[in-house]
């Protein structure tokens, strides 16, 4: 080959490779464009501002009676009566049963005999040491004979005060053949019938009455966080009383999921931690006018707890958790770019985290599209709304 032909064959070469350079770069430059000129990640948003937030704790809890008395007989004797119907309402004082009187009586005019005799001794007695007295002062009679005077009139009168007494106790033991109800309420089931043999406090109760209305729940509370309450409201940060009179308290009704009807008030909080599940009590009592409340049902009540002032309500969906627990949510830039926000969590309400610290008024928080996006992103805002309609929102 000639050196004409090298030298053609080598520009050839040459000008192929300059040409694919070209393209090359070319290529590239395009992609970049286009890479830059990506459209941004559509992400949607919340505008929070501050407000007065109250604290509300959902609490279990179990109803529990006011007050519940077993009626027990305090004399001895036969049933003659029972005068209630089992399961009904009775009134304080209502005549239950009726135990037979009849010995009863026999030891009430006993007494009463005994207080006539006693008191007729006493008359003589009181005689006698009037005369005596007369006659010791023209020595008609001793001073041994006077002593013995005053003594049998003393006597005399604790003879009488003995039989006043038996009467009051045989008049006590007479009434206590009547068992009354001792507090209002419902009554069980009797457990004697007419003709059983009864005794004075015998273990075992006739029935029980329970009173219903009003009535208690008792629910209970982590002690950590009466404590934050209390500490929260010792530095001002939340308004309102933990253990306070007038503290309102609704309840859930488990069996159906409503609302009870009536708004119950916080009556105490035990002194006490629970050394096994660290938790308070607290109880509330609650009017029952129609029994809809009974011993021993589970609850669920909702306990105001102060409030706090300046406070944010966050959708719990934009909040996300790091691996040691704090809570952080994505928020929106005035150039529309991701900047990740660290947040102090005061506790839940419904479906938002009441947040303390960490935000500022008019934050736009990123509740979707969370998963697409990372701090410095660039988004497409569009503001949370009902329709499918929303467009984006201008900044």
């Amino acid at each position: 080959m000639s050196v004409r032909s090298c030298l053609k064959a080598a520009s050839l070469a040459a000008l192929v490779i300059f040409v694919a350079g070209c393209d090359e770069q070319k290529g590239g430059g395009e992609a970049a464009a286009q890479q830059q000129q990506a459209p941004a990640t559509q992400v949607t948003f919340v505008e929070v501002q501050p407000q007065t937030v109250g604290l509300v704790a959902e609490l279990p809890g179990r109803t529990v009676a006011s007050r519940k008395a077993d009626v027990r007989p305090q004399v001895d004797g036969i049933i003659k009566e029972r005068n209630f119907t089992e399961g009904a309402t009775v009134k304080a004082g209502q005549q239950l049963y009726q135990i037979d009187q009849s010995v009863y009586l026999a030891n009430l005019d006993a007494a009463k005999a005994e207080l006539a005799r006693s008191q007729a001794t006493l008359d003589q007695a009181t005689k006698t040491r009037t005369r005596y007295d007369k006659l010791i002062k023209t020595q008609a009679v001793s001073e041994q004979a006077r002593d013995d005077a005053v003594a049998a009139e003393a006597q005399g009168k604790a003879s009488v005060a003995a039989a006043r007494a038996q009467i009051d106790q045989a008049r006590i033991n007479l009434e206590y053949t009547t068992v009354t109800a001792p507090i209002p309420g419902k009554i069980g089931a009797s457990s004697v019938t007419e003709g059983a043999l009864v005794t004075a406090n015998q273990e075992m109760a006739l029935a029980t009455i329970t009173q219903l209305d009003p009535i208690y729940v008792d629910v209970t509370q982590a002690g950590g966080r009466l404590m934050r309450i209390q500490q929260g409201i010792d530095s001002g940060r939340i308004k309102g009383a933990a253990n306070g009179d007038g503290v309102d308290v609704r309840l859930i009704l488990d069996s159906t999921g409503d609302e009870y009807a009536h708004v119950g008030k916080l009556q105490f909080s035990d002194v006490t931690v629970n050394e096994t599940t660290g938790t308070v009590r607290l109880r509330a009592v609650f009017d029952n006018p129609d029994q809809v409340l009974l011993p021993g049902m589970f609850v669920r009540a909702f306990v105001d707890q102060g409030e706090v002032e300046n406070a944010y309500l966050v959708p719990q969906r934009a909040v996300m958790r790091r691996p040691d627990g704090s809570a952080y949510v994505f928020t929106i830039k005035s150039d529309n770019t991701v900047e990740a926000k660290a947040l102090t969590i005061e506790q839940s309400k419904g479906n938002d985290w009441v947040v303390t610290k960490g935000l500022n008024p008019g934050d736009h928080i990123i509740v979707d599209g969370l998963q697409r996006v990372g701090p410095g992103a660039p988004v497409s805002p569009v503001a949370a709304k009902d329709d499918e309609n929303a467009q984006p929102a201008s900044r």
